[in-house]
């Protein structure tokens, strides 16, 4: 990349405090997770809006790396994620980006739009549902992180699909975290 400068520019202009993009190791994960929680500390930030920030980072970029492990096909530059964290208008936005098979896109829109249809109620009652399950052999998690995400969000979860081709599309999913 030439012009450091201008993808500078394009970051503070979007509110962007921090990016990756690459493959999401476990390893990975916890550094960029341990920056993000230091910053906020350092903004001296509410404890409830730190948790909440680094919560809903960690879940997004193991839900990536979940996928991944699971879904063997997704190789080489499709293997690659982006996440971003972004402040704006006494809010955090968590992005994150990730190739999907388009034969599972329709089981997470219907999973997405159930859970924008909840409450925090319903949400909260549906956590403990699926704590009360046993955990599928065949699953890398217990079916949480999702339901966790829209738990701590201020909006709605926002998602969108983009084709990448015959067999993949990019799943974009873009979480609102209430800053103070």
């Amino acid at each position: 990349m030439e012009n450091l400068l201008k993808l500078k520019e394009n970051f503070t202009k979007q509110g962007i405090l921090m990016s990756f993009n690459g493959s999401f190791s476990h390893s990975i994960i916890e550094e960029i997770g341990s920056a993000i929680r230091k910053y906020l500390e350092a903004e001296q930030l509410e404890r409830g809006v730190i948790s909440d920030v680094f919560s809903v980072y960690i879940e997004q970029t193991q839900n990536i790396r979940n996928y991944f492990k699971k879904k063997e096909t997704i190789t080489g530059e499709y293997s690659k994620a982006i996440v971003t964290i972004a402040q704006k208008d006494g809010h955090y936005r968590i992005s994150s980006g990730n190739t999907i098979l388009k034969e599972d896109v329709a089981s997470l829109s219907a999973h997405i739009d159930r859970l924008n249809s909840l409450d925090k109620t319903q949400l909260k009652a549906l956590y403990k549902e699926q704590l009360r399950k046993p955990i599928d052999p065949d699953s890398n998690s217990a079916g949480l992180g999702l339901i966790d995400i829209a738990r701590k969000a201020a909006l709605k979860l926002e998602y969108q699909f983009q084709n990448q081709d015959d067999e993949f599309d990019f799943f974009n999913l873009f979480v609102t975290v209430k800053g103070v």
